[in-house]
């Protein structure tokens, strides 16, 4: 944000010299980045008149001009500026003026007298135009010093803004911190409404719900379009880095620089109501005011009227990002239509970069401005174009939607939690100073106070916004460095849990990096994924691909794979441990609901090249064997079942079972996903809740079997359709407590075997910790385990 001084302190009178305004702004928080001094030292520099121009008999580029500098006689001036013509007012430096970097004599040029010099805005240091001189109007008094007629000495001053104060987008929002800073009061602002003197007016119909809550518009008739920008509007806009184009035009810029709100004129006569205000139609083009032509989809919004055959059917502006060329202003345009609207930051987030396009109300209304705002702007513009170029104006007409408005909210702030937080007391008269100051509505209460912030500052909520508004006012260094007193107390890890850092090393061990993605992700990543039903949207995201959180780390952390594949990284191992979140079902603003997972994904080799070993891919059984190192470490039994996740390949890819619940997903991304996330390589990969991995039971003493075990074998013929972890499962229940293991030690296929099926070969080790187990008993657990395997999934003994 870049803004003058003059016009700063044109709303808040401070006694502060430039440098201390300076470093009073950046400690509250506005980082200044730049100060450029303006019109220094302009003394002896006065608004002149060329009376006439002739060529110079010895150079063809220099004109010798007679000039009225309101001294009563004609001063003789050598200028080589190419608009150098008679009746123009430029700025004059008298001999005796310091300008430029040097001091104005007087001299003669190839022969000519020449008693000062004509300057351009470079030469006065206002501006980097040096292409001729400064034209001023031709209402400027002659003889008048141009530093009163500009205004100056000035300053533009430039500021950082962070995301949340885009209050300060507006050079009365910057008052107001600068007042409570300064122990000073922000001077009251002119908005009286302007009163009505025609009934002209265009109806306004709003289709985009809670997008646009509110739209606000004027029609003014009778506007002189041709009038120059007075001189003290055009040299604040110059201040502020906007280039003057037009009156009309300025007025509007104006208007936004010094409130914050954008505005848009629109020329009347080329307009059709009723204006609507809806989302755009897929494949709708509209041409814009910089004269390109756009083709829309229905995640931007427009504003149309209702010409080309309908209500609604033409639009004619980019809503919140810029306006349109077939109803633009122009010095033709004699009857005006003013615009403000509340876009709400959700609707015009990153529309302005899918069509490479930045502009200053995109910037803004992606940040966030006062809703309040709009009919207070419409007001100033209007009073500024009928007292400067005439015009009647029609009625203010508003449409607005309450209910998708932002409500104001008492916020409760306790004495006792300043105190707490900040570790020093703040005298109560200086709490309730600085909050009005700021522009807030303090009433005292018992503990406190409670405190209503004004409509433009959206970025406080809760209490703690307020402490952090009373620290940057009051000053950093006001508040004592100490150090935290009491004892620490240190925690000791509970063995109820593999500690993460023990995870961590488990991974590194297995030749994986581990990697940070964002806890941000673009929506339509996890659309790719199936993973947006619960997503979290972030109410002012910092863009389009950053717009909500993630459900899940696999879509960032493959989204890494494939940026080191595509770097030429044939073989890549990556994990992660982060929270995923997931948007809570049942109170009215509730919570994101965290959960802390462990994702990891592989493509490439399953070793690094050597010459030891023949090379391989990494397959499914490679991850899954990773994964089952970690579950060993906390004794898990891991069950892995057919999965039906969209994006997992179709048989290869299963559910994580731990003690009958789910926790996880281990497999091969399906091809579709892999292609739309354009991975060359096949992707294995595996996110488990990291908590349910990592639980382990508490280490305990078990008696050794002084009795042995007894071992059986069985060849059994299994549909392929069977899998062992249906088998194992079924052995399991049907062998009961005698069962301590389970060896699967042969997996056959060929002659002897019917198609359709597979021969697996199994050893049961059976044992009793009381007693050695008898012929019948073991027999007995053997024929149940056969007539179980049977009975569920068809299996025979292999004769």
């Amino acid at each position: 944000m870049k803004f003058s001084e003059n016009w700063l302190r044109s709303h808040v009178p401070t006694d502060a010299s430039r440098d201390e305004l300076a470093a009073t702004l950046t400690a509250i928080g506005l980082e200044v980045e730049d100060v450029a001094p303006l019109g220094e030292g302009l003394d002896k520099v006065v608004v002149a008149r060329i009376v006439e121009c002739a060529r110079h008999p010895e150079a063809d580029r220099l004109q010798i001009c007679q000039v009225d500098a309101g001294q009563g006689e004609m001063l003789q001036i050598v200028c080589g500026a190419p608009n150098a013509r008679a009746g123009l007012r430029a700025p004059l430096a008298l001999v005796g003026a310091h300008v430029a970097g040097m001091d104005i004599k007087a001299a003669k040029l190839r022969g000519a007298a020449s008693n000062g010099m004509l300057c351009s805005a470079k030469e006065l240091g206002i501006d980097a135009d040096a292409s001729g001189l400064l034209e001023l109007p031709d209402d400027a008094p002659i003889g008048t010093p141009i530093a009163d007629y500009l205004g100056l000495p000035d300053a533009s001053i430039e500021i950082k803004l962070t995301p949340n104060r885009a209050d300060c987008f507006g050079v009365r929002g910057i008052a107001f911190d600068v007042a409570a800073a300064c122990g000073s009061d922000v001077i009251a602002f002119d908005a009286t409404p302007m009163p009505a003197l025609i009934d002209s007016a265009l109806e306004v119909q709003l289709e985009a719900g809670g997008k646009v809550p509110r739209f606000v518009g004027r029609v003014i008739e009778g506007v002189d379009a041709t009038l120059a920008t007075p001189v003290w509007i055009a040299e604040r806009l110059r201040r502020s880095g906007v280039r003057p184009i037009s009156f009309l035009v300025d007025v509007t810029q104006y208007v936004m620089l010094e409130l914050g709100q954008p505005m848009h004129a629109f020329d009347r006569d080329l307009l059709t109501g009723p204006l609507v205000v809806r989302p755009a139609r897929g494949g709708e083009e509209t041409k814009l005011l910089d004269g390109r032509k756009v083709s829309l989809d229905d995640d931007f919004l427009v504003v149309a009227d209702s010409s080309q055959g309908g209500v609604g059917a033409r639009a004619v502006a980019l809503g919140g990002i810029m306006g349109g060329y077939d109803t633009r202003v122009t010095d033709a345009t004699r009857n005006v239509f003013l615009e403000a609207a509340h876009w709400i930051p959700a609707a015009i987030i990153g529309r302005g970069r899918k069509l490479g396009l930045h502009t200053d109300a995109g910037h803004r209304f992606e940040r966030g401005v006062d809703p309040q705002l709009p009919r207070q702007a419409v007001e100033v513009a209007t009073r500024l174009i009928v007292e400067l170029a005439g015009g009647s104006p029609g009625p203010v007409v508003e449409a607005v939607l309450p209910q998708h408005l932002p409500k104001p909210t008492c916020i409760p702030l306790r004495r006792a939690r300043i105190a707490r937080l900040l570790g020093v007391d703040i005298a109560d008269a200086e709490v309730e100073r600085i909050l009005r100051a700021l522009g807030m509505q303090v009433a005292a209460v018992a503990d406190g106070w409670s405190v209503v912030a004004p409509s433009r500052r959206f970025d406080i909520a809760i209490e703690e916004d307020l402490i952090e508004e009373l620290a940057r006012i009051h000053g950093y260094e006001n508040i004592p460095t100490t150090l935290p007193g009491g004892a620490t107390r240190i925690a000791v890890a509970s063995e109820t849990a593999i500690d993460h850092a023990s995870t961590r090393r488990q991974l590194v061990a297995r030749d994986y990096l581990e990697a940070i993605t964002y806890a941000f992700v673009d929506a339509q990543l996890l659309q790719q994924w199936d993973a947006q039903a619960d997503a979290v949207p972030l109410a002012n995201p910092l863009s389009a691909e950053l717009a909500v959180m993630r459900t899940r780390l696999l879509p960032g952390l493959v989204a890494a794979v494939q940026r080191n594949a595509a770097r030429q990284a044939g073989r890549v191992r990556l994990f992660e441990i982060g929270n995923v979140f997931h948007a809570a079902i049942g109170d009215d603003n509730p919570a994101p609901i965290e959960t802390l997972r462990l994702a990891a994904a592989v493509c490439g080799d399953v070793i690094a090249e050597q010459w030891g070993q023949a090379a391989r891919k990494v397959d499914f059984h490679d991850l899954k064997g990773d994964l089952d190192s970690l579950a060993a470490a906390s004794g898990a039994a891991l069950e892995y079942r057919p999965s039906a996740a969209l994006h997992g390949h179709p048989g290869r890819s299963a559910d994580i079972y731990r003690d009958g619940h789910c926790i996880g997903w281990i497999g091969q991304l399906h091809p579709r996903l892999a292609r739309a996330l354009d991975l060359d390589a096949d992707v294995i990969a595996f996110e488990v809740d990291l908590p349910a991995l990592s639980a382990r039971a508490l280490p305990r003493a078990g008696e050794l079997s002084r009795y042995p075990s007894v071992r059986r074998d069985f060849a059994f013929v299994v549909p392929e359709t069977v899998s062992w972890a249906a088998v194992e499962d079924t052995i399991r229940t049907a062998a009961g407590p005698l069962l301590r293991q389970i060896v699967l030690f042969d997996r056959y296929v060929g002659a002897g075997v019917e198609a359709g099926f597979k021969s697996l070969a199994t050893g049961l080790i059976l044992q009793d910790n009381s007693r050695t187990l008898t012929d019948r008993e073991v027999e007995a657990v053997a024929d149940e385990v056969v007539a179980a395997l049977g009975r569920h999934h068809g299996i025979r003994i292999r004769g």
